[in-house]
């Protein structure tokens, strides 16, 4: 797959892609974005923005968990903590409580706090602080690997699970007297986030992660005329935005992650814009 994707690459006349880490680093858009521009509908649909933003704060405590643990691969301290954490945040989320997003915003502050607090004693805050922004350009084909699998577990469930969660978000007790399991599905969708977040979240960063997961989704539903639609657009505009936002990095000398968010906002900002034009 890697070497096939690798010669169609050699094919096109742009001049980045004479450069290996460049190369890598449209592989890794090409596959992390269709993932964004999949989760952020439904993450859109069912009001999960702070959700998703509480997650990928909590990497800062999952990465200081595996410090105080001597876990040598922080990548399995921040998933681990992840799905605990999300599974939190979701209890909460469907408890009977007012303001959920005030609480799940405090648990995310705490969890931010706690981590800088370990990760930055005696001075060693220097380390992690690449994680806020990300560096998609030090990716390595290895973790390009796992996540074309992550892309590919995320179809699968999404081909499951799509029409359980859809229910879900229109109306949980229906959903449930219908026989869909309502707690297992939300449940899931949530582990699948917390670790799409937490595997991206090094090359994407944390303070933008929630960006690439909403923006293409909010743009969609400006322009979108049905549910299918809305899908297409999602991933098109998803996976349009990180293309146009590496070749940009390049040739701009900017950080990647940032130039990515600017695209996608400014096509939001377009279909807003056109949604009000033409539908009044």
């Amino acid at each position: 797959m890697m070497e096939l994707v690798g010669k169609v690459l050699d094919l096109l006349p742009l001049e980045f892609l004479e450069y290996d880490f460049m190369k890598y680093a449209l592989m890794a858009v090409l596959i992390i974005t269709p993932l964004f521009g999949i989760l952020g509908t439904m993450i859109v649909n069912n009001r999960m923005a702070f959700f998703s933003d509480a997650l990928g704060h909590s990497a800062f405590t999952g990465m200081a968990v595996g410090v105080l643990f001597g876990i040598g691969n922080t990548n399995v301290s921040m998933m681990l903590f992840a799905v605990v954490f999300a599974l939190l945040l979701n209890f909460i989320r469907h408890k009977n409580i007012v303001s959920s997003d005030t609480v799940i915003s405090v648990f995310s502050s705490l969890s931010v706090a706690v981590g800088l607090a370990i990760l930055s004693k005696n001075g060693n805050f220097s380390k992690y602080s690449a994680l806020m922004v990300g560096d998609i350009l030090s990716i390595t084909p290895g973790e390009i690997r796992s996540l074309f699998l992550i892309l590919i577990v995320t179809l699968v469930f999404w081909c499951v699970a799509y029409n359980g969660l859809h229910s879900i978000g229109i109306n949980s007790s229906l959903a449930k007297s219908k026989g869909i399991p309502v707690k297992l599905l939300d449940n899931a969708f949530v582990v699948l986030v917390a670790l799409i977040v937490m595997l991206s979240i090094r090359w994407v960063g944390i303070l933008i992660i929630n960006a690439l997961l909403i923006l293409p989704a909010a743009a969609a539903r400006n322009i979108a005329a049905d549910n299918r639609e809305y899908h297409l657009f999602s991933v098109m505009i998803s996976v349009f935005s990180g293309v146009l936002g590496l070749i940009l990095s390049y040739y701009l000398n900017v950080a990647a992650g940032p130039m990515l968010v600017l695209v996608a906002a400014i096509i939001f900002f377009i279909t807003f814009l056109a949604r009000r034009l033409f539908r009044g």
